[in-house]
């Protein structure tokens, strides 16, 4: 189950006269847990919808293997973009229930793992007879997990699939992904909110902020750039010359700093009377999106 590169170039996107996407460049290399982390509005469904060829972009190009992903469905066979379920979409149709979903992945997907799905429907203690309109919001996030893992596609997308789920149940759904991914090396893209539960799943880190691709790189690689340097006004603004300052913190004369760089400059702050802590994916996320807020 070998993936290909998939690759956009040069996407735009825009829905009126708001620009979603601006000019954006992205390689999802095969082999890999992908995490995509952005605010709200930042453009992260639209873009996981024009590289699965759901949605409809304005210029640029996708390509997988390099081929063109839209209206082939060679390269859509291999690509499964898993969504949360929308209640209201079902509501008018009651007769449709879990089994009628998971029997149209089946035909959908050409990879499908019907055992693994049974596993899953046991796992999660859904029942094939119940009525997607009835499910909860936890059930929906389960059945969208269950498509995702059971269509054993070579490149799996999953759009917020915790959304729904308790803390037991996001633990038990990182936990299955990475039995899948040890078992399969299938390439997976995660999008979520709940950063900092996810950061040690995710073996490279996707930022995308107001359209833009901030940051494409291996997650601790990342998160080793970046630390809190903490003390007396003065001495926080000596030490942090030369180095790129995030966002700022002050109280009274003491300053916490967030900042990018290492190197010379960093082991010269060691030496001076200030306390440099480590920053986790999530704080990193917050100092790059936050766009310098200083308080």
């Amino acid at each position: 189950m070998s993936a290909g590169v998939l690759q956009a170039r040069g996407l735009c996107k825009s829905y009126k006269d708001k620009e979603v996407l601006h000019n954006l460049d992205l390689t999802i290399e095969p082999g890999k847990i992908y995490g995509l982390i952005g605010r709200n509005g930042a453009g992260k469904t639209t873009l996981l919808g024009i590289l699965t060829a759901q949605n409809t972009k304005n210029s640029g190009e996708v390509t997988y293997e390099g081929q063109p992903v839209w209206e082939n469905q060679q390269a859509l066979n291999d690509i499964c973009f898993s969504r949360e379920l929308q209640p209201n979409l079902f509501s008018g149709r009651n007769n449709l229930k879990i089994k009628h979903y998971l029997k149209s992945a089946a035909i959908y997907y050409p990879n499908w793992d019907g055992e693994y799905a049974r596993q899953l429907l046991e796992e999660f203690k859904l029942e094939e007879k119940k009525k997607i309109y009835q499910l909860s919001k936890g059930q929906m996030s389960m059945v969208t997990i269950l498509i995702a893992l059971a269509s054993r596609s070579p490149i799996t997308i999953l759009d917020e699939p915790a959304a729904g789920l308790d803390v037991v149940m996001r633990e038990r759904f990182y936990q299955l992904l990475l039995e899948d991914f040890a078992q399969t090396n299938r390439t997976f893209i995660v999008s979520t909110h709940i950063i900092e539960e996810a950061a040690s799943v995710f073996e490279q880190v996707i930022i995308l902020d107001e359209g833009r691709i901030l940051e494409n790189c291996p997650t601790e690689e990342l998160i080793d750039q970046f630390r809190y340097i903490s003390g007396r006004e003065d001495e926080v603004d000596r030490v942090c010359a030369g180095l790129e300052v995030l966002s700022v913190h002050q109280m009274g004369r003491h300053k916490t700093a967030a900042v990018r760089g290492g190197g010379v400059k960093l082991d010269a702050a060691r030496q001076a009377d200030v306390d440099i802590a480590p920053m986790n994916l999530q704080n990193v996320f917050v100092a790059l999106c936050g766009h310098g807020d200083t308080q």
